[in-house]
């Protein structure tokens, strides 16, 4: 009798063991089921316009794996208005989790329907995918560049300058403070304003006095304003190390750049580190 009911047991513990390793299959785990979550691609690949100008196929790349990794996807039209058409790509997915097992990634396309013909508008996947038929080779739309889908030409004006700027990254709300430019070779300094009150409009003028400034260097591109490089001494040695070819009459008067605007932190001697690190200051104490 003893004999028998441990055979029972046996068989009882094997039944429940082979129910949780089948259950595992089914996509639950000792933490419960995946969770599925609202995604967006991670990126844009193409896009493309149907002979009837309003049947946009968008490719996308989204996550892969052994397992299910996404499933409805979807783009739709979330706005229409000042010449841009927008289109939001969507889909859900397990990746957040990384039991999923969506580590790769692969291409795939949708399709929506735009309100009207495209035309000239410009349409925007994703929020920063310009798309235009200017230029493009259809169906095919061409994908527009970092400084848009007509970038101003390379020259000496003030689009152009606005191009060097984003190119050098320069801060935001950064000001041109000087351009020495001959149509082949620039060199812009600008600065901005700096300090936590800086842009309070209750606190006084003199909470953005404070500022900081860089100078660089750039080459005439195709695609517009390529920086070369920067510093802060005058003259042309910092560029013409970098690029020999820079014309001396465009960077021989340059002065030096102001202390306040371009300062230096050396870094600390060894004595002075050895020092610190014994005596810690007041607001290294616990």
């Amino acid at each position: 009798m003893v004999a028998a009911l441990c055979a029972l047991a046996a068989v009882l513990l094997l039944s429940a063991c082979g129910t949780q390793l089948a259950g595992r299959t089914d996509g639950a785990t000792p933490t419960g089921p995946l969770p599925w979550t609202l995604a967006s691609p991670s990126r844009v690949t193409g896009a493309q316009l149907a002979d009837d100008q309003r049947t946009l196929t968008v490719s996308v790349r989204v996550p892969d794996g052994k397992k299910p990794c996404m499933r409805a996807l979807k783009a739709a039209v979330t706005a229409s208005e000042n010449n841009t058409v927008w289109v939001q790509v969507t889909f859900s997915s397990p990746s957040g989790d990384t039991r999923s097992g969506c580590t790769g990634e692969r291409t795939t396309s949708t399709r929506v329907r735009l309100p009207a013909p495209l035309g000239k508008q410009k349409l925007v996947v994703d929020y920063d995918n310009q798309f235009t038929t200017d230029g493009a080779k259809l169906p095919a739309l061409r994908l527009c560049g970092r400084f848009g889908c007509h970038p101003p030409a390379t020259g000496c004006t003030t689009a152009s300058y606005e191009q060097a700027m984003i190119a050098a990254n320069a801060p935001m709300h950064s000001y041109r403070d000087a351009e020495h430019c001959d149509g082949k070779w620039l060199v812009i300094d600008f600065s901005w304003g700096t300090g936590p009150v800086c842009g309070d409009t209750t606190a006084s003028p003199a909470g953005c006095a404070s500022r900081l400034g860089d100078r660089w260097f750039f080459r005439a591109k195709p695609a517009g304003w390529a920086p070369i490089t920067s510093g802060a001494a005058g003259g042309c040695g910092a560029v013409q190390r970098a690029e020999p070819a820079f014309p001396t009459s465009l960077c021989a008067g340059l002065a030096p750049l102001s202390a306040s605007l371009h300062p230096s932190y050396p870094p600390p001697s060894p004595s002075t580190s050895a020092s610190a690190s014994a005596s810690p200051t007041r607001s290294q104490l616990p």
